[in-house]
């Protein structure tokens, strides 16, 4: 019997065909980090334009997210998810053969396009295949399955940069994209459960019954999971560049530190997926932004042990409360709703990931280190944990 009332097994294959469409998905932008300072050698970008080649991820996410839910609701996730992986294929296949900093922006622009559309309809497939009984234990699956692809990708792919180029490394991530492509499609099908349609015990239930477009809640998660998610993608992206210029490391040295810091996501995935399944989700997510902002200050104390551990514990506590903060999505709204609620949280993401990395970029040039931007993530953790503590309050009335 499944946990939750559920006795139907039928969405266990589906769902694992999803979570392996994440992991090829994943593995070509979480892996992608210890390419980043060879890629800007190689067209003498500076940290400003770099992180703007890092942000576009952001800034395309903010265009694209709504688009992509809307697209995955009028054609249904499994295409899009296809296509999108598809895209991410072509793209970086493209990327490899850019031949200036300008071909390099679009052809990353292509790769970030279709990875958006594809990473929205993942979203979706995991809310319409696993029952919402299970929301945050199979959210927290998701997110281990993510982190999985970061820390078998970014050593490998700084091991290929050393022995090879960051040419060479890309190209494997455009084949496990390709190979992500024909599984999902040759397995996935959404499936019905019983209580699909219940809200979660464990989230607010204000927004239910609502649109996902009209709905206050789902708009302050999507201001959630953009100021408070940024940080985790803005410092996995800067981590070599951190590595290299202030503690001499490699490439190879530098993906080590972002895969540990994987290696703890997958863990803290588990543990706070069980966790949210059992108690109040946004108290579980306040006292993770608590611990989050205490980590991001630390991350400025030029001691490499110290640097160790507090990128692990960002990224680990960060990649977990944005895939939780998905799952309350999926938890607040309709079945119906679900792709638009997945859209419009993504929103934020796409916000706030284009101007961290930007921002981070262009204090790096301004003040000559990174400490003032790692400041600012602090600062970001803590105006999200405010946040958190409003919408409880908001919502304490109601089951939650």
């Amino acid at each position: 019997m499944v946990p939750g009332g559920v006795a139907s097994r039928r969405w266990v294959l589906p769902f694992a065909a999803t979570l392996l469409a994440m992991f090829a998905l994943q593995l070509s932008n979480l892996a992608f980090p210890p390419l980043v300072p060879s890629i800007q050698r190689d067209f003498g970008m500076t940290y400003a334009q770099a992180g703007s080649f890092i942000g576009m991820y952001g800034l395309l996410a903010l265009l694209l997210s709504v688009p992509a839910g809307l697209s995955a609701k009028r054609f249904g996730e499994k295409r899009v998810l296809v296509l999108g992986l598809i895209g991410v294929a072509a793209g970086n296949v493209l990327l490899g053969k850019a031949w200036d900093v300008w071909s390099a922006f679009a052809f990353r622009g292509l790769t970030i396009s279709t990875y958006r559309f594809a990473f929205v309809s993942v979203l979706i497939a995991i809310a319409l295949t696993a029952p919402a009984s299970l929301r945050g234990r199979t959210m927290g699956l998701l997110g281990a399955t993510s982190a999985l692809a970061s820390v078998i990708g970014s050593p490998l792919g700084g091991l290929l940069v050393r022995e090879f180029t960051w040419r060479t490394a890309i190209l494997g991530y455009a084949a496990m994209a390709a190979i992500g492509a024909v599984v999902f499609w040759a397995v996935y099908h959404a499936t019905s459960h019983g209580d699909a349609e219940r809200s979660d015990g464990h989230a607010t239930t204000i927004a239910m019954g609502t649109r996902a477009f009209t709905s206050p809640v789902v708009w302050i998660l999507a201001l959630i999971v953009g100021l408070g998610g940024f940080g985790q993608f803005t410092v996995t992206q800067f981590v070599p560049s951190v590595s290299e210029s202030i503690y001499r490391l490699d490439a190879a040295a530098a993906g080590v530190i972002i895969s540990t810091g994987y290696l703890t996501a997958i863990v803290v995935n588990l543990g706070v997926g069980a966790l949210a399944d059992r108690y109040n989700k946004l108290v579980v997510l306040g006292a993770m932004f608590a611990m989050l902002a205490l980590a991001s200050a630390t991350l400025s104390v030029e001691k490499l042990m110290v640097f160790r551990i507090s990128t692990a514990a960002v990224i680990g506590l960060g990649f977990t409360a944005a895939n939780q903060i998905y799952g309350l999505a999926a938890s607040v709204m309709p079945r119906a709703e679900a792709a638009h609620a997945m859209g419009v949280v993504s929103l934020g993401a796409g916000l706030f990931g284009y101007l961290g990395p930007y921002m981070v970029g262009m204090l790096r040039d301004r003040t000559g280190s990174f400490a003032a931007g790692f400041y600012m993530v602090a600062i970001a953790d803590v105006l999200t944990l405010g946040l958190i503590v409003l919408l409880y309050r908001v919502t304490r009335h109601r089951a939650v």
